[in-house]
């Protein structure tokens, strides 16, 4: 699918890229994905939800919890009823968060529980070479929150090493100044989901790549080849690696391979040349996976004049390779409880 924005006149393009963005997020929530069979099914719902998007051509209501006010996300029943009776999933009323200044939070929430959830994702991208040695390395971030606190709600969230911060981006609920001139995020949130703050960490900061790999891939005249490869965890904190997936792009040359992994299992698609070996979950004191084997190569053709690169995917919970730490979240309005989850 592609998503255009037409314009008529000289506009910032961040904005209209952003917009884009927001509308893809909006489809997500409201139909569970944003693919060509869900829009089809749901076009009524996807122009409702563009018209109240933009107003006249400028973005108006782009949070989810004030749009739902507005349109009734689409289930059975709600399509049953709407045939039957010939309404629409358009409300009469406006929502609350339309006519104050805090848009994006709609008045008069009430929760008999009051939490707070957030969660710091990070992404490392790195390259390494031969040795284990980073050539280049970066962190991309995310703060994603699901608040459901009673009123109007005022928090201040402060970091221990808000300085590693290179760039980031927030939501239009964050005070800038008091982040400029403090580096703590003050801010009102909207209630529901949310994506607080988005954050990129540059390659001058050093990071320590989870795990270390091993690897030996070599071609021979006469149409063979070999390749063992194997990960070792490093610099968790004791804490397991989730998801560990290697894929590796091999040259033309290569018709087929023949592994035999200690865990997990592999699979290579002759079309593509890609060797995926899905390793799963790997733990301190465990075995170290592994897989070897043997590379089949056409004959009569010259050997690769360089070795595939390894791509490596995993996932790690309640780590942040960044080293960023929370320091402290405060509330500047009374409830009964507030409990705070730092899932990263």
């Amino acid at each position: 699918m592609f998503f255009v924005a037409v314009v008529d006149s000289e506009v910032p393009p961040l904005m209209v890229i952003e917009f884009l963005h927001r509308v893809v997020d909006i489809f997500e929530d409201y139909f569970g994905d944003c693919i060509e069979s869900l829009m089809k099914e749901h076009n009524v719902v996807v122009y409702e939800l563009l018209d109240e998007m933009l107003d006249n051509g400028y973005p108006l209501a782009t949070e989810s919890n004030v749009l739902k006010e507005l349109i009734k996300p689409p289930n059975l029943f709600r399509a049953i009823a709407n045939t039957v009776t010939g309404k629409t999933n358009v409300a009469s009323t406006l929502p609350s968060g339309q006519i104050s200044n805090i848009p994006w939070r709609r008045t008069g929430v009430k929760y008999a529980n009051n939490e707070a959830y957030f969660d710091v994702i990070e992404e490392v991208d790195a390259i390494l070479d031969r040795s284990g040695s980073i050539i280049s390395s970066e962190i991309q971030g995310v703060i994603d929150c699901c608040v459901k606190l009673s009123g109007m709600p005022d928090l201040l969230l402060s970091f221990v090493n808000a300085r590693l911060f290179d760039d980031v981006s927030f939501h239009p609920c964050v005070r800038y100044k008091r982040w400029e001139s403090e580096k703590v995020l003050s801010f009102v949130p909207p209630d529901g989901n949310f994506r607080l703050m988005s954050y990129h960490i540059a390659s001058q900061n050093i990071v320590s790549i989870p795990i270390a790999v091993r690897h030996c891939i070599t071609f021979k005249e006469g149409g063979g080849g070999r390749l063992e490869l194997q990960l070792s965890p490093k610099s968790t904190g004791g804490k397991p690696i989730e998801g560990v997936v290697v894929e590796i792009s091999m040259p033309k040359t290569v018709l087929n391979v023949n592994l035999t992994p200690t865990q997990g299992k592999y699979s290579f698609d002759s079309t593509t040349r890609q060797l995926v070996w899905d390793v799963g979950r790997m733990e301190a004191g465990k075995p170290l996976p592994s897989v070897r084997g043997n590379i089949v190569l056409q004959s009569g053709v010259p050997l690769p004049d360089a070795n595939p690169t390894i791509l490596l995917r995993f996932s790690i919970n309640q780590l942040a390779i960044s080293g960023v730490r929370v320091n402290r979240l405060d509330m500047y309005e009374e409830i009964r409880s507030l409990s705070f989850n730092g899932n990263v």
